[in-house]
């Protein structure tokens, strides 16, 4: 036998899976990159068209960023300032309402939603309305940042690619995600920014989804090298400066910074959602809504002009708004003035909560760097008098104030702290950044500018289904059943007058025998009681003779996944537990089907919340709608005639392992229940057999279930009947079938797992 295993490549090296991934991974780069190329473009030339040649105004730019179509500026014409965002988000809302609802607001949102919520499907459509919706919003003065709207056609398109290969829905996620990190690595120029963001914006906790991370990465390398080719390899902000950390002092007014960008993240996103919810619940038309958004928009920064005297710099609350920036970084605040820089921060959660809230197109990070950046100089300046010992530049506080801000609002301090060192080519502050971005995100846990993140992996249903089969395989029977539920043993010498009297009054529907050592030696049902008091002569005179020697049980050690198999392969629904490991097997108790589904759900609680918190039915709806109610119909169900006598019912209790029987008349019209329970008593007093009515007996059920009701309203009469069975009838009132939790959730577990499709 050779020592050495004979050397070899295809063994060593994984060439496939890494040409996958490369090729995925650049083609969905190439497209993200030639996307920002066209959304870019198309941007300068409606910027320039719109603001400086009609309104007369012209910003600042960023001094990596040059309009390659320049148009002649026009003169101020402060009517135009306010008309023309209000023409612009007329269009965009026409576009977006007419052809993709989906675009509207900022597009990162949606992508993250589609990764969570829809499977990582994205509408074809979708990334090309929210591209000309998105220039149309921000070239005519609309606030918003250019993330929202590229991230959403880089998404969009890597959802295309894999849905058109015939991909599975794993990689369609992955996909997703990357196309997502290569548009913003492409249009900040920040390559390891937009991998980094990709993974991390997806949660609200600290939770990565690392399995994206090398999909992103090589399609943000491809969507950087590709934009940057045509529009240079320049960082979006030039002059900036190498200031640098030098003084452990430094660390207090960076802390006094970081407590002051939490309450204003805070203040933004209240604010945002707030503006959102009037507009949405204005009961006028969609296409109007975004119009009357840019005109608000317009007039505070009409306003605003009027108050300062200003143009050049307070124009910024429209628009993408880098300007001012850039002069913090190239000439300080001397020009602007403190005043200015506040109206600027506050007028953008302003206007971008008209711009956007409305239902306009466009992102939330550009607004973001512009009011943690003029808020951080702001305090910047500010603490030169309050610690005029410790040396404190306004441009790097606004340098880590751009990355608190956002860190604390949309809980990404990773990927913010590398988006802001890339987009200012400053890596001399990555540790006050990374300072402030801790303290604010620490701050900042319970809200998100992104409210389709979810806090965790066990939230998103591209993992549920994993810990959803995790759960069933990992629970015991011995943290399922209540240990405290009374049960009775019967003597095998028992005889059988007795054994009706001590069952009268009992739910209990299996029962062990037990010998004299108290060990069990079988079990019976109430079926055969019930086919033993039909017998026409009494043959059982005690236990030992009505007993099976073939025992249904589980042990305690057992998962509920196999004690679940176990009741469906013998349509019951409840075992004995049974410690088995000695020779003498002790009975601990019963374990239901009920038992075993509250048992998944506190499980699930715990995962989710770190205690138990009821949740007694399936809640996701995005889930819930995708199961068929013909999916869960139990039809095998035997009913009884309302005309029957109660030996009638004995007879069909005898034929049925089940403890309900639906009342129904020849043309199965429904009247009602018998639950086995109900007529314990009466069902051993043979003499009643013939007297006795079934519908006389029979009751109403706590609710029915029609046949159209989506799977949520189902959901809503078993949380509010408490119920374990309902029956479902047609909208005549015919008897269709029952529905069981333990069956509906089944159904449920195993969408989980599909969802995930591992």
């Amino acid at each position: 036998m050779p020592l050495l295993k004979p050397f070899s490549f295809q063994d060593e090296f994984n060439f496939k899976l890494a040409g996958r991934w490369l090729l995925l991974g650049s083609i969905v780069g190439v497209i993200s990159g030639l996307g920002a190329i066209l959304f870019q473009t198309l941007l300068g030339i409606i910027k320039e068209f719109a603001l400086v040649h009609l309104v007369g105004i012209q910003a600042v730019k960023p001094g990596g960023e040059t309009d390659f179509i320049q148009f002649s500026p026009g003169i101020f014409n402060p009517y135009l300032i306010v008309l023309v965002p209000a023409l612009g988000g007329l269009i965009a809302g026409f576009l977006v309402y007419k052809f993709a609802p989906e675009a509207e607001g900022h597009g990162t949102d949606e992508a993250i939603k589609a990764f969570h919520r829809k499977r990582g499907l994205i509408h074809p459509k979708a990334p090309v309305v929210k591209l000309l919706a998105s220039v149309i919003t921000l070239g005519t003065g609309g606030s918003g940042g250019r993330e929202g709207p590229i991230a959403q056609i880089g998404a969009g398109f890597g959802s295309f690619l894999a849905t058109r290969l015939h991909l599975n829905t794993k990689t369609r996620r992955w996909l997703l995600a990357a196309g997502m990190g290569a548009g913003i690595g492409s249009i900040f120029r920040a390559p390891l920014a937009g991998a980094l963001f990709a993974a991390e914006v997806l949660y609200i906790t600290e939770e990565v989804e690392t399995e994206v991370l090398l999909p992103a990465t090589v399609s943000s390398i491809i969507a950087y090298s590709v934009y940057s080719f045509r529009f240079g390899w320049d960082h979006i902000f030039t002059n900036v400066g190498d200031y640098g950390f030098s003084n452990p002092l430094e660390l207090i007014p960076y802390t006094i910074e970081a407590l002051v960008l939490a309450f204003a993240a805070f203040v933004f996103v209240k604010v945002f959602y707030g503006i959102r919810s009037l507009f949405s619940n204005w009961k006028i038309s969609n296409f109007l809504k975004p119009a009357i958004g840019g005109f608000l928009t317009g007039g505070l920064a009409l306003a605003l002009i009027l108050l300062t005297d200003d143009r050049k710099f307070i124009i910024d609350v429209m628009g993408g708004g880098y300007g001012i920036l850039q002069e913090i970084f190239s000439n300080g605040i001397g020009r602007i003035g403190i005043g200015v820089l506040l109206l600027v921060a506050a007028g953008k959660i302003l206007t971008t909560s008209f711009t956007i809230g409305s239902g306009g197109s466009a992102g939330v990070f550009g607004p973001s760097m512009v009011i943690g950046g003029t808020l951080g100089a702001s305090i910047g300046y500010l603490m030169q008098f309050v610690f005029p010992g410790i040396p404190m530049h306004t441009s790097t506080f606004a340098i880590v104030g751009m990355a608190g801000f956002f860190a604390a609002a949309a809980k990404t301090p990773l990927s913010t702290i590398i988006m802001v060192s890339e987009l200012t080519g400053n890596y001399e502050l990555l540790m006050p950044s990374m300072w402030v971005c801790s303290i604010s995100y620490l701050l900042a846990r319970g809200w998100t500018i992104y409210q389709s993140q979810v806090p965790g992996k066990l939230y998103s249903q591209a993992h549920l289904g994993e810990y959803a089969t995790d759960i069933f395989e990992t629970v015991l029977v011995s943290e399922a059943y209540k240990k405290t539920r009374h049960f009775i043993k019967i003597k095998a010498s028992m005889r059988f007058e007795e054994i009706l009297i001590v069952i009268r009054s009992i739910h209990q529907r299996i029962f062990p025998v037990i010998n004299e050592q108290e060990e069990m030696v079988g079990t019976f049902s109430m079926t055969d009681i019930t086919q033993e008091l039909q017998g026409s002569q009494a043959s059982a005179k005690t236990a030992r003779d009505l007993m099976h020697k073939l025992v249904l049980k589980i042990n305690p050690q057992e998962s509920i996944s196999k004690a679940q198999r176990i009741m469906i392969a013998n349509n019951v629904e409840e075992l004995l537990v049974v410690d088995d490991h000695e020779q003498s097997q002790e009975i601990l108790g019963i374990l239901t089907s009920a038992d075993i589904m509250l048992a998944y759900n506190r499980k699930l609680s715990q995962m989710k919340f770190g205690k138990e918190k009821p949740e007694p039915m399936p809640e996701d709806n995005s889930i819930l709608e995708k199961i068929n109610l013909s999916k869960v119909l139990e039809k095998d169900i035997l009913t009884v005639d309302h005309d029957a006598t109660l030996g009638d019912l004995i007879k069909v209790i005898i034929r049925s392992k089940r403890n309900m029987f639906p009342v129904v008349d020849k043309e199965k019209n429904f009247f009602g229940m018998i639950m086995l329970n109900d007529i314990r008593e009466l069902m051993f007093e043979n003499s009643q057999y013939s007297k006795v009515l079934v519908k006389d007996i029979m009751k109403s059920p706590p609710a029915l279930i029609r046949r159209e009701d989506p799977m949520n309203r189902v959901m809503e009469k078993f949380e509010k009947t408490h119920a374990w069975n309902l029956p479902v009838v047609d909208k005549h009132n015919h008897y269709l079938g029952m529905i069981s939790q333990s069956s509906l959730f089944s159904v449920y577990r195993n969408q989980l797992a599909n969802q995930a499709e591992i």
